[in-house]
């Protein structure tokens, strides 16, 4: 039994969503269950939606948008679409409504950002359906269940493998289409698993299917050193161990997201990246191994904040204040990626969500003097030599600098 995920980079168009079906219809032989994201940037277009409609602002233009594309899409590979516009048009419908909900910002977030993952496997199915495959349709969020931790899910480990468990005997007939990025709470309310979180759901659906592996179908040739479009010279790795791929995910390599690796290792389950662009190539494989002499891995980080506080009576920085600090960023639903203190002050550097930024501000602002930042890039260069490390520390616009025995981390003004 096998999982495979398809993020939105590979169903963007029509072409893209026939090189998908071929790929799924090449491996149907097998016990298959598919993980879809939302198809282009339709997630970017709900984002937009969300903050509009919260914002009390029209947004009719963008869910139009949203509308037309899809329905391009549908009239561009479907023989008969009646139907399933007639379904568009009541999700489209759904999305609405639950962007008027009213609430907090992160709850009502979730229950629009999820309708790309719905509207991307409806469409799926249907086209396997309409070339007479065996295929089931199921919802993600009867599976997968979570807190109520509104866009950073934490998964109930023991519900959602006695759910995901159900599956089996459907896998034993028909492959099984899901979506991507999304669960459910005890109240049956949408939670997300966090941005890009697709990846996530795989390992979920993997762990607890005990699956052979879970495959990642991404634009590129495999896992590289080093994104392909910034270095040019990058290379692709074979094969790599669980923590070797787990500390460049944390770092924030964005071919995987960070919690993707965790529950594979835990059930020794080889991670695939694949290209959808060329199916026949190795990939990388990340397994429990060792590789010698790996090359710097170089990873950059956009939209980062730095936020420093400065202790305002000219005392400095103690243990009470640090824990007052770190108390805040967990309240605000933050992670440092990196941190630096000096006698007065303590600077560190988050990706800028906005309301959570200003809402972390506003609580350090009742104890510190508060300066912060914003467009700036963090790039960390792990397994770092003589070379990589003198280019990187002297590189324009760096505004803070950290090192330890294996990686060193830069904060630039984006270039």
């Amino acid at each position: 039994m096998n999982v495979f995920k398809f993020g939105g980079a590979s169903l963007k168009n029509p072409a893209s969503i026939k090189n998908v079906v071929s790929i799924i219809k090449a491996h149907e032989k097998e016990d298959l269950l598919v993980v879809l994201s939302a198809m282009g940037s339709t997630t970017d277009a709900l984002e937009k939606i969300i903050a509009l409609a919260q914002a009390g602002k029209k947004f009719e233009s963008e869910l139009d948008e949203i509308n037309e594309y899809h329905t391009f899409i549908i009239k561009s590979l479907f023989n008969n679409p009646k139907v399933l516009l007639e379904k568009l048009s009541g999700l489209v419908e759904e999305i609405k409504i639950n962007a008027l909900k009213k609430g907090e910002y992160d709850f009502v977030y979730d229950q629009v950002i999820g309708f790309g993952e719905i509207i991307s496997s409806v469409i799926i199915y249907e086209l396997l359906i309409q070339e007479n495959k065996e295929v089931a349709w199921i919802d993600s969020r009867k599976y997968i269940q979570t807190d109520s931790t509104f866009r950073e899910g934490q998964i109930q480990w023991k519900e959602t493998e006695n759910k995901v468990n159900e599956l089996k005997s459907v896998l034993k007939k028909k492959m099984i289409i899901a979506q991507g990025f999304i669960g459910a709470n005890e109240k049956n309310e949408t939670v997300s698993l966090g941005r890009e979180g697709s990846d996530f759901s795989a390992a979920i659906f993997g762990s607890a299917l005990k699956a052979e592996s879970v495959t990642i179908w991404k634009d590129v040739p495999g896992l590289m050193n080093a994104d392909p479009k910034r270095i040019l010279d990058a290379v692709v790795f074979e094969e790599l161990p669980y923590k070797e791929t787990a500390e460049m995910t944390y770092y924030g390599a964005s071919v995987i997201h960070p919690k993707t690796v965790k529950p594979l290792a835990n059930r020794v389950i080889p991670l695939l990246v694949k290209s959808f662009i060329d199916p026949s190539l190795p990939g990388t494989k990340i397994h429990e191994c060792h590789v010698d002499k790996l090359p710097p891995l170089i990873i950059h980080k956009e939209n980062q904040c730095l936020i420093s506080c400065r202790v305002m009576d000219y005392t400095f920085i103690n243990e009470e204040q640090l824990g007052h600090i770190f108390h805040s960023i967990s309240e605000s639903g933050m992670r440092i990626n990196v941190m630096q203190n000096s006698a007065i002050s303590f600077s560190f550097c988050v990706d800028y969500l906005e309301n959570r930024v200003h809402k972390l501000i506003d609580l350090l602002s009742k104890k510190f003097e508060v300066f912060y930042n914003t467009g700036l890039m963090l790039i960390t260069v792990k397994n770092y030599d003589s070379k990589t490390f003198s280019e990187y520390r002297n590189m324009k616009g760096v505004i803070l600098e950290q090192s330890s025995r294996s990686a060193l981390q830069v904060l630039v003004r984006d270039i």
